[in-house]
């Protein structure tokens, strides 16, 4: 199975990395900047299940794509995402299959747009990893899942295929027949997450020291609702976790959407946030959390971009 990776950032950088190490016919996508990385230090991953280091992965640019892979994983940037569409045309034919790992659900009508419905799966990954300054990747714990599925349920020749082709590497990887019910268990939590963490400018510990424990389980609920409302109500146990994760006394868990703030960068705010009330109402209720949360978020763009203008200058 050959198998184009999406960028070599952090997700990409390591679930790739990991899929090369463990032999597969593994190329990465990628822009130029990285490819110099890249060329000059090879893929290093530091992880507690192992480091790896690759001197010279495959490597290809956009313009240098010809002819179809069996599987595309991508693992951009929801902001990069319609550029991402773009470079992998040449690599999408009749037969390849999409994996993405983003958050929401904006992505999967994006994509089917470009290449229909058959063509993409649903995806999630589970893992906290990052780029350093010299470009490596860094696993920062031992949990790395990824799980998949047809978003129908069905479990079909060709995810049967992609799963025995994800078996084997250093991480977690499992076929789901339920996998849009995951995604979407996720998003209720990423979104809370983010809204949360970026509205208070802090970690969960520091929110529930604050007694701000309420509030992180109010947009909880919010989020939960507008899933319910599309059909994807969360189960007690998903419940039981995101109540226990968002309350934590102590807790160092922020989202990565306020370490995005925190260093002057852009954040997924639309896809994670601005998706999810588009596909419910709480846009009608002003004093919606989540609404104030979007504002909020927005407001940081906003004023992002306008400062970024002034430094650049004419």
């Amino acid at each position: 199975m050959r198998i184009l990776v999406v960028g070599a950032g952090a997700i990409g950088g390591y679930f790739g990395g990991r899929l090369l190490e463990a032999g597969r016919d593994v190329t990465f996508l990628v822009r130029p900047r990285r490819a110099q990385q890249l060329t000059k230090s090879g893929l290093v991953i530091s992880s507690p299940k192992g480091d790896f280091h690759h001197p010279q992965p495959p490597i290809v640019q956009a313009e240098a794509l010809r002819e179809p892979f069996d599987l595309v994983l991508l693992s951009c940037k929801a902001y990069d995402l319609d550029d991402a569409i773009r470079s992998i045309a040449p690599a999408v034919g009749p037969s390849t299959a999409i994996l993405p790992l983003l958050n929401g659900m904006h992505h999967l009508d994006a994509l089917e747009r470009r290449f229909g419905a058959a063509a993409v799966l649903g995806g999630q990954c589970v893992i906290s990893v990052m780029l350093d300054a010299a470009g490596d990747v860094v696993h920062l714990n031992d949990v790395a899942n990824l799980t998949f599925g047809e978003r129908d349920g069905t479990r079909s020749a060709r995810a049967k295929a992609i799963g025995a082709a994800l078996a084997g590497a250093r991480f977690d990887s499992r076929l789901s027949d339920a996998i849009l019910q995951l995604m979407w268990d996720k998003w209720v939590f990423i979104a809370a997450l983010a809204g949360i963490t970026c509205l208070m400018r802090a970690t969960i510990g520091d929110i529930v020291a604050a007694n701000g424990a309420e509030l992180a389980e109010a947009l909880r609920a919010e989020c939960a609702a507008i899933a319910a409302s599309n059909g994807f109500a969360s189960g007690d146990k998903a419940v039981k976790r995101d109540r226990a994760m968002l309350t934590a006394p102590e807790s160092a868990l922020a989202a990565s959407m306020l370490r995005d703030i925190e260093r002057g960068g852009l954040t997924e705010v639309q896809h994670i946030l601005g998706d999810l009330i588009r596909r419910g109402n709480a846009r009608e209720n002003p004093q919606s959390l989540l609404h104030v949360a979007h504002v909020h978020l927005l407001a940081y763009e906003k004023r992002r971009a306008r400062t970024t203008e002034i430094r650049q200058g004419p």
